[in-house]
């Protein structure tokens, strides 16, 4: 009778406990290995400059996605992101004639976080389901845009030279809108891993009715948590149109999905309760180096799109089977 053997039983059950416990281990891994594809596919790509400019377009994906990341700890999702960005955008670039760089992004940031506000009303007090609060306040939002739109069309718009010079400058080679995202990152990781709120969301996530009998006000929570996401949009929306220099209505209306992408791949559960914004910012990372490689092998659109879609398919499928409970 042929032995079992136990010693690659046991090394293999501590290489999977290994990853469990470092979720972050793969998802570094994979974008290593997407980065070294990438400089196969086309030598000498990867310098100083595509670092920076793959760091400058991620930063405003990966600040999307904490809005995803925060809402999915509790079960939850915000579809109005993308519309919530964009009006801050159009906002700022449109007001900063008339009330000045400073009036305009205060006012910019306005509209988001009553979005915010509304979803909170709706998922918190309401109980309406968040898939269908958000893609509701978004399409509200959507409408809004389009008659403000018209209201100003004869101010012209007008991007802020702080916002131009957080998008796009760079300051020893790194960019300068990491001024912004570094201590918004560094507060959201602290705030998830060693405060009572970043606790709470998970508690949410893994059992709202338990939260409930342990004297949780679940909706308070929430509320604050959907304007906190209101306010994160808005903001990245102030980096974007600092990068892309091109207020317009649809313009981070795109990010959307992609934003709920990075979050999934970094190991977010859609379900909640589990999920960290550090595997969220490896993955938007990993996104944005995916869309260069699609691009440098001038694939068409449609294909594009599809290996986009079948990859992060894989990805999540291939992450989420290694770092299992089960």
């Amino acid at each position: 009778m042929t032995a079992i053997p136990t010693h690659d039983v046991s090394l293999a059950t501590r290489f999977r406990r290994f990853l469990k416990d470092h979720p972050l281990v793969p998802l570094i891994v994979l974008l290593i290995a997407l980065v070294a594809v990438l400089e196969i596919i086309r030598p000498g790509i990867v310098n100083e400059r595509w670092v920076g400019n793959t760091i400058k377009f991620a930063i405003p994906l990966a600040m999307l996605a904490a809005c995803q990341t925060l809402t999915m700890l509790t079960g939850g999702i915000d579809l109005s992101v993308g519309i919530s960005a964009t009006i801050s955008a159009f906002v700022v670039a449109t007001q900063v004639a008339l009330v000045g760089t400073t009036g305009a992004i205060l006012i910019a940031l306005i509209p988001p976080m009553l979005i915010g506000l509304a979803n909170g009303v709706g998922v918190g007090l309401f109980r309406v389901h968040p898939l269908i609060m958000t893609l509701g306040t978004g399409l509200i939002g959507t409408g809004c845009l389009q008659v403000y739109q018209r209201t100003v069309i004869a101010t012209g718009s007008t991007v802020p030279d702080i916002l131009a010079w957080l998008g796009t400058g760079r300051t020893f080679g790194a960019p300068n809108s990491l001024i912004v995202f570094v201590p918004l990152a560094a507060l959201l990781i602290y705030g998830l891993r060693r405060t009572g709120f970043g606790r709470l969301l998970y508690a949410i996530g893994e059992n709202e009715d338990a939260a409930k009998l342990a004297g949780v006000r679940s909706w308070q929570v929430i509320l604050a948590l959907y304007v906190l996401s209101g306010l994160l949009a808005g903001v990245a929306g102030l980096i974007y149109v600092g990068l892309i220099k091109a207020p317009s209505l649809s313009l981070a209306v795109p990010l959307l999905l992609p934003s709920v992408a990075a979050a999934v791949i970094g190991g977010t559960s859609i379900f909640g309760g589990r999920g960290t914004y550090s595997g969220t910012i490896v993955g938007a990372l990993i996104l944005t180096v995916l869309t260069t490689m699609l691009t440098v092998l001038q694939m068409p659109e449609a294909a594009r799109r599809i290996m986009f879609g079948l990859i992060i398919l894989a990805v999540t499928a291939v992450y989420v089977r290694i770092t299992d409970d089960s």
